[in-house]
């Protein structure tokens, strides 16, 4: 069976995977998710990320960060989704809790955070805010 939306799928494991306590999670590898993953890893959200190449098929292990015994990503939540896609221009790129979150952006120059995107004049789809 095929995903509909694999992004919310990286997305929804990730948010489970702290609600259990775990410190890594293992998803099917894709350029998005990667691109995304090295967005998170970059804004210190994860720990880091990985591709064991022993796999039959490709995918991705994430290791998810904790401080203090608490996740470090509070709420990640997909805000492009396949049905209702949407983008925003250099202008109007979203704040998330006033700065203290980020929001990820898919541009013509890559997957990027809002404030790279803001710095670099691109506008883009609004893939998901995490704070």
């Amino acid at each position: 069976m095929s995903m509909s939306d694999p992004l919310s799928d990286l997305l929804t494991r990730i948010r489970n995977g702290q609600a259990a306590g775990k410190f890594e999670i293992s998803v099917p590898a894709s350029k998005l998710k990667r691109a995304v993953c090295q967005v998170l890893k970059d804004e210190g959200y994860i720990s880091g990320f990985s591709e064991p190449a022993d796999q039959i098929k490709p995918c991705l292990r994430v290791e998810l960060k904790y401080f203090n015994g608490a996740p470090v990503i509070d709420r990640i939540q997909r805000v492009s989704k396949p049905g209702c896609r949407r983008y925003r221009g250099r202008d109007e790129m979203p704040k998330v809790m006033g700065g203290f979150g980020i929001a990820i952006v898919s541009t013509s120059k890559g997957v990027m955070s809002d404030r790279k995107a803001k710095a670099l004049g691109e506008g883009g789809e609004v893939l998901c805010i995490v704070q």
